[in-house]
């Protein structure tokens, strides 16, 4: 797994536990976890495009 990928999904992952605590219980700087998720989007997406190669 490299850098990019696994940066994007716990970018990804750590948005949407923020978001999802941000419905429940409104706090300073809560749109920040869906920058979060749009960034770690992103790196996926870009990881995909380079191709996911195993490094040995």
């Amino acid at each position: 797994m490299n850098r990019t990928y696994a940066s994007g999904l716990g970018l990804t992952a750590l948005g949407l536990v923020g978001y999802l605590i941000g419905i429940e219980t409104p706090y300073p700087g809560r749109a920040f976890s869906i920058t979060g998720v749009m960034v770690g989007i992103t790196l996926l997406a870009i990881a995909n495009a380079t191709g996911v190669e195993e490094v040995r």
